[in-house]
């Protein structure tokens, strides 16, 4: 992948240094962080063809996220669609474009694969950012209701609203 700047702001392939700056940096800001998500995902580009990539903010990693071109799990899995998963911009350098530049670029990685994208949504407020972004960027629920894990819910089944409780979207590219 070849680095795009836009202003402050320079998007790239994910390094293993990144991963120790992430962690430093959503403990800062209050979350639950280890180094095992992000180590996994740089093991998910040599072994699945995933594609991690970074957002720096004036030469200081801000957010990142990763797409799997034929991703294997969620509403739309083990169709041939690429997911793009685990979408985050620090909170300090929120509000100034990263999230949009990082989804730009997700967008234009997955429609090398196919003529649609998909991604989960948290349903907590914390994800009401997120939630907003998708739909002004036009993605649309696929319609398979709300999903706990790699499953979907049941109907009238009762749940816990933590970070594994989404709901899909789609967007045709």
């Amino acid at each position: 992948m070849n680095m795009e700047e836009n202003g402050h702001i320079i998007i790239r392939e994910m390094r293993k240094e990144d991963v120790a700056a992430f962690v430093r940096e959503e403990i800062a800001q209050g979350w639950d962080a280890s180094p095992d998500k992000l180590e996994m995902r740089l093991r998910d580009r040599a072994e699945k063809g995933a594609l991690p990539i970074v957002a720096e903010y004036d030469g200081e990693p801000a957010g990142y996220l990763t797409v799997y071109p034929d991703s294997k799990w969620g509403a739309l899995g083990g169709k041939g669609l690429p997911e793009i998963v685990d979408f985050n911009v620090l909170e300090k350098f929120r509000r100034k474009g990263i999230g949009t530049r990082l989804m730009d670029e997700a967008e234009k990685i997955a429609a090398k694969f196919a003529d649609r994208v998909y991604l989960g949504v948290g349903l907590m407020s914390s994800y009401g950012a997120a939630q907003r972004l998708y739909v002004k960027r036009g993605y649309i629920p696929d319609g398979s209701g709300v999903w706990h894990g790699n499953a979907p819910c049941p109907e009238y089944a009762e749940t816990v609203n933590d970070d594994e409780l989404n709901l899909y979207f789609y967007k045709v590219l």
